[in-house]
C-alpha cells in the first residue's frame, strides 16, 4: 500500500514505521503522540488501527528500545476502508454551521478569531471513546451541536488532548491552567472509562458551563 501522506511529514514517517503491522512505541519510534492524530487516521483517512485486549486503540507495554512502559500503536491492515472514510468526521458544511452558531468564538479564552484558525472539537474526548462515533448529520439542531461540540485553536485543541490523555492514564481530571475547580465531582475520574458523565464538571469538557458555575460561587 502506498503511503497516503506527504513526504517529510509526521504522519508519513509514522506510516512507514507502522506498515510492518507490529506494535510501535509512541515515545521513541513514532513522532505523533496525540490521540487526535490517530482519530484522524481512522475517521478521515479510513486507516485501520488495531486494538488491545481491552478494546483500546493503543496498548500500554514495555518498550525494549527506550526501556519505558509507553503507549504503542499498531496498524491492523494496510487496506483503506473507504466506507469509514466517507461517513466519519464532520463535513465541511456542518463545520461552517458550527462556527456560525458559536460566532467563531474560541472556547478557551472566549475570543472571536478567524474561522480558518478554529477547529471543531468534540467535547467528549476521543481518548475515551469505546468505538467510532455515529454519523454527525448536517441537519443537527443547535441544541445538539452545543451538546457535542466546541471551537478551539489548534494549539488549545492539542492542550486539551494532553489533559484528556493524562486523565485516561492517571484517573486525574484536567484543569484550566492554575484553577483547580470542578463544578461536579473533583479531580478524580468517576465511573466507567467510556462514560461521558465522568467528564461533567471539567473545564475541558464544557468551558462555558464551567465558567457559569464558577461565577455563581464567585458572585455569592
Amino acid at each position: 500500500m502506498t503511503n497516503l501522506f506527504s513526504p517529510n511529514t509526521t504522519s508519513h514517517n509514522d506510516w512507514e514505521v507502522l506498515k510492518d503491522l507490529q506494535w510501535h512505541c509512541t515515545k521513541c519510534e513514532l513522532k505523533s503522540g496525540q490521540a487526535k492524530t490517530w482519530q484522524v487516521w481512522r475517521q478521515e483517512k479510513g486507516i485501520q488501527l488495531d486494538k488491545d485486549e481491552k478494546g483500546n486503540w493503543f496498548k500500554r507495554q514495555m518498550c525494549h528500545t527506550c526501556n519505558f512502559t509507553t503507549i504503542h500503536r499498531k496498524l491492523k491492515s494496510l487496506e483503506i476502508l473507504d466506507e469509514t472514510k466517507s461517513r466519519s468526521g464532520v463535513s465541511q458544511y456542518l463545520a461552517r454551521k458550527i462556527k456560525m452558531l458559536f460566532k467563531n468564538e474560541e472556547a478557551f479564552l472566549l475570543r472571536p478569531i478567524s474561522s480558518n484558525q478554529l477547529e471543531v472539537d468534540h467535547k467528549f474526548p476521543q481518548a475515551r471513546w469505546g468505538g467510532d462515533e455515529i454519523e454527525n448529520k448536517p441537519t443537527m439542531s443547535e441544541a445538539e451541536i452545543r451538546e457535542k461540540f466546541i471551537l478551539l485553536t489548534r494549539s488549545n485543541n492539542l492542550l486539551k488532548s494532553r489533559y484528556c490523555e493524562k486523565c485516561v492514564e492517571t484517573g486525574k481530571r484536567g484543569v484550566f491552567p492554575g484553577i483547580y475547580f470542578w463544578h461536579q465531582g473533583d479531580e478524580n475520574w468517576q465511573g466507567d472509562k467510556h462514560d461521558e458523565k465522568g467528564c461533567i464538571g471539567c473545564f475541558w469538557y464544557d468551558p462555558y458551563k464551567w465558567r457559569e458555575e464558577l461565577n455563581i460561587i464567585v458572585n455569592k
